[in-house]
């Protein structure tokens, strides 16, 4: 097979990117080693940033998120049994989020691929790239016991931390980052009421705890947890008892409950893999690098770097230059890093350890206290929070942001 652009992954970075060539008149392959079924069905957390609201709606696929997601305008950080809301509209110059979960976004974009026409390979097996350091790469897979090829002008690898797409980069070229944390997050999706009208960030002295919605009758919430603690440790009624002791409130306050669905353990970390491109090889979304989850930014990031990647390509395509394209690094890894930082703050800021002395508790109190009362501080949280534009381009010592 021949095409333009060669999409590793129908995670939401390759199905966005493909929506975006599209619009451009672009060319492009979609392989993808799970079903359907799998990346449509698997559950997973979805903030969506002001930015990725925009590309959504840009590329026809907002309609449903529009419909049902929840748009919230803020959110709370509890602290020492008081909650206090941060007003996100108000401190980033009108700028929202909105709750709508990762596989309905991929479910929203696979229809928009087939709607257009095009397909995705699926159950692809043994995938490898080949001559990225020429104009004519190549994708080596197997589908059906069958050996295939495909060549392309571009590979976009979007397949994730694990993929081979970053690992195709030579290792005495490839610069990587990587921090682990000794904190895990259990998660759970629980059949009971809403805890809140908006997310709930909660500090307490035994752990951190998330309250989310899913849906008025389905909700996703989260403890603070050690990262290689055994799930089965977690029966329903100790799940509810922490989550519980973790949020209520002074004035009595106690959240609903009702049958757990599922639950598991996952492990944080933060990556970053500043070589996100060789040759005609892009990295994208979590080939590229990973954030813990308490800052809400990993399919985000997806989206802008793809969203820079697309109009990189369409200015190749359409101009024959290779300006933006080999920028493509750097103009995403000043969002990268600013992304990383807030995750990483927001992680410091609102777990525990029984390793914090005294000293340090109250240094995170007094944080907490300071982030949630100072017009600077809630400013900092929520520009942070709804997303910071894409720093297009660099006009000596300042940054232009252009559209």
């Amino acid at each position: 097979m021949r095409t333009q652009v060669g999409i590793i992954g129908a995670g939401p970075a390759g199905l966005i990117l493909a929506q975006l060539l599209h619009q451009q008149g672009i060319d492009s392959v979609i392989l993808e080693r799970k079903s359907r079924n799998n990346i449509e069905g698997t559950v997973k957390a979805g903030i969506l940033e002001q930015t990725t609201i925009d590309i959504l709606r840009e590329i026809g696929v907002g309609d449903r998120m529009n419909r049902e997601g929840h748009f919230h305008d803020g959110n709370y950080f509890q602290f020492n049994g008081e909650r206090r809301r941060i007003d996100l509209k108000k401190y980033s110059g009108g700028k929202q989020v909105v709750v709508y979960p990762q596989h309905e976004v991929i479910i929203d974009l696979v229809n928009a691929r087939y709607a257009n026409g095009k397909d995705i390979i699926f159950d692809v097996e043994d995938v490898t790239l080949h001559d990225i350091d020429t104009d004519k790469p190549k994708i080596k897979y197997r589908k059906n016991g069958m050996d295939e090829e495909l060549i392309c002008d571009f590979i976009a690898g979007c397949d994730g931390f694990h993929g081979p797409s970053r690992q195709a980069i030579p290792d005495n070229i490839r610069k990587e980052h990587l921090h682990m944390y000794k904190d895990g997050w259990l998660g759970i999706l629980s059949d009971s009421a809403p805890a809140a009208d908006e997310l709930v960030y909660a500090n307490h002295e035994r752990g951190f705890a998330l309250l989310s919605t899913r849906t008025p009758i389905l909700q996703r919430h989260y403890l603070q947890v050690d990262a290689n603690d055994d799930i089965a440790n977690w029966s329903d009624d100790r799940i509810w008892t922490e989550l519980n002791e973790r949020t209520k409130t002074h004035d009595g306050w106690q959240i609903p409950d009702g049958p757990i669905n599922s639950k598991g353990i996952i492990q944080m970390r933060s990556f970053i893999c500043e070589t996100m491109q060789y040759g005609r090889l892009f990295i994208a979304g979590d080939a590229a690098h990973t954030v813990p989850p308490t800052g809400a930014k990993g399919l985000n990031l997806a989206a802008t770097d793809v969203k820079v990647m697309a109009r990189g390509m369409a200015e190749f395509y359409q101009t024959g230059s290779n300006d933006l394209l080999d920028r493509y690094s750097e103009i995403c890894l000043r969002r990268v890093w600013k992304a990383e930082r807030f995750s990483s703050f927001m992680t410091k800021l609102l777990h525990t350890n029984p390793n914090l002395d005294s000293f340090e508790r109250g240094i995170q109190l007094a944080d907490l206290d300071y982030y949630t009362s100072y017009e600077a501080g809630l400013t900092m949280i929520a520009e942070n929070y709804v997303g910071l534009p894409i720093e297009w381009e660099k006009a000596g010592d300042t940054l232009r942001l252009v559209k």
